[in-house]
């Protein structure tokens, strides 16, 4: 009952902004025309314009107000009477002069004519006259108390269900959130955070809820003031309000519906020609390329470009079909968009381009392992705007596309046969060794690699014979199945030619040489079972 009682206070408060119903016209119309109502068991029966006989408007409409009332108060049959003078209209009562209209009183802003403002002020008192005889009617009074009653029991029962409604809505919404909260994510990261979720469905119910409450209790008002006789008025302004407000709201909606219609069906067939195109697409994605042009790299990118495109363009066509497209919001909405990606779209534009030009032109694909300036690592990601790759350290580095397409970028991957990419390491060894024995050795160590393939088999160069050793390059192919960093092939390769040199004999010469020294640099090769040093 408490939030009954704040409704009826609000509402009861509400009632002194609305205009009063012998309100004539706006303050502008008040300025240029004095007007006057005659306002009779607050009701108003006629709107006095124009002076007569020296006499304002203002005192003609208190002069009628005063002889109408008393004409009420002898309580005769209510007879009511017109004839025409060459002043006006004269106005009887009972065979007894009431009031007199001139032709200046008629609402002319209105194209009213003097006829139409005299049957409107007979109308008006005859209404006056039954509405008197039904106040001072006690039966009749208390039917309307009654149905007050009634109405006031009517809406106590429709604000405790509409309360009742709202704590198990919004305890249903808040279960319903936190049970589906986990589908609602992109990836691996969660959309929207249940808390939140659970504010915004609770704030929504309850404004809800209390737009009921005040439509609810706005009916109640309005039916009770209609229930008396003397109030009779203002329950048929807040009515006829409240159906003004809906007749526009309904006539707006009707008004926009061809053009809204338009709308829908420019979406329409933008939808359609977006499934028309679509089982090319899916074609060239599973069968690795319908058309020359269009391959599994290519295919996504060239899907999103054709669907933005399309959308776009039935945003543009359908733009001067939504309603209040040519309003004033809209066009600052349209500037406000134009600004922001004038301002700050300038890299957003760079990015995605880059990354278009970073897809058809196929530098990059997901899986293959590159180095960008001193990042080396495996392409997890191939995006619109960064590309994500994975190091041999456990890291993930995310890469600008404009950066990677100003940068020289190495491709282990793209020239090996079939999958795996490219293993390469570099050492300088004396001119004391036979050059068919470095070989050998490298050789060696890469078949003792797990990870190197046999075939391709690898190979080694020999890249430069410098003044004091010659560099040999070994060059093989790695793990074409197996998820390995090649960091760890690497460390692997690099391990195995250590132990195979060392078994020999042989010194390495990196990083630098500068003397030989008595003996070989050697490193004591470990005791089997025991992981101590061989003396």
């Amino acid at each position: 009952m408490a939030a009954l009682t704040s409704v009826l206070l609000l509402l009861i408060s509400l009632l002194s902004a609305v205009p009063p119903v012998f309100a004539a016209e706006p303050a502008t119309r008040a300025v240029a025309v004095r007007e006057a109502p005659v306002v009779v068991f607050n009701r108003t029966i006629a709107v006095y314009r124009a002076p007569f006989l020296g006499a304002p408007p203002e005192d003609r409409a208190r002069r009628a107000r005063q002889v109408v009332s008393e004409l009420l108060a002898r309580g005769g049959p209510g007879e009511i009477t017109t004839h025409a003078e060459p002043q006006g209209t004269v106005i009887q009562i009972d065979g007894a002069f009431a009031m007199i209209l001139l032709p200046e009183d008629a609402d002319r802003l209105r194209g009213e004519t003097l006829e139409g403002a005299s049957a409107r002020t007979v109308e008006a008192l005859r209404q006056v006259f039954a509405e008197t005889r039904e106040g001072n009617n006690r039966s009749l009074l208390l039917r309307g108390l009654v149905m007050a009653l009634a109405a006031t029991l009517v809406l106590a029962l429709l604000a405790t269900g509409v309360l009742r409604a709202r704590r198990m809505l919004r305890a249903r919404a808040r279960a319903l959130i936190i049970g589906r909260a986990d589908r609602l994510r992109i990836g691996d990261a969660q959309l929207l955070q249940p808390g939140k979720l659970i504010e915004v469905a609770s704030a929504s119910i309850t404004l809800t809820a209390w737009t009921l409450l005040l439509l609810f209790g706005y009916q109640w008002l309005s039916f009770v003031f209609e229930r008396f006789p003397y109030t009779r008025p203002w329950g048929e302004q807040l009515q006829a309000h409240l159906l003004g407000v809906a007749y526009g709201i309904a006539t707006g909606v009707l008004g926009a519906l061809p053009d809204l219609l338009v709308a829908v069906l420019i979406f329409m067939l933008a939808r359609g020609a977006i499934g028309l195109v679509s089982p090319l697409f899916d074609r060239a994605s599973q069968q690795g390329g319908a058309l020359g042009w269009l391959d599994a790299d290519t295919v996504r990118p060239t899907r999103m470009l054709f669907i933005i495109g399309v959308w776009l363009f039935a945003v543009v066509m359908a733009y001067p079909y939504l309603p209040g497209a040519d309003s004033e919001a809209f066009k600052g909405m349209s500037v406000l968009i134009g600004l922001m990606l004038t301002v700050g779209g300038a890299s957003l534009v760079s990015q995605g381009a880059s990354g278009l030009i970073l897809m058809y032109s196929r530098t990059l694909r997901v899986g293959e392992y590159v180095r960008v300036a001193e990042q080396e690592g495996t392409v997890t990601e191939l995006g619109t705007f960064t590309t994500r790759i994975r190091t041999g350290m456990g890291e993930e580095i995310t890469m600008p596309n404009a950066l990677l397409l100003t940068t020289v970028t190495k491709n282990y991957s793209r020239s090996v046969q079939g999958k795996g990419y490219i293993i390469d390491t570099t050492l300088t060894i004396g001119y004391d060794t036979p050059w068919r024995e470095v070989e050998s050795m490298m050789l060696e160590a890469a078949q003792r690699t797990p990870g190197v393939l046999a075939a391709p088999a690898p190979r080694v160069f020999q890249t430069a014979l410098s003044d004091f050793y010659v560099e040999y390059r070994l060059v093989c192919q790695a793990v074409p199945s197996q998820p390995r960093p090649r960091a760890e092939v690497l460390t692997a390769l690099h391990q195995h030619l250590l132990d195979v040199f060392n078994e020999r004999g042989v010194q390495i010469m990196s990083p630098h040489y500068f003397s030989d020294p008595p003996e070989p640099k050697l490193v004591p090769m470990p005791v089997a079972g025991t992981g101590q040093a061989a003396s």
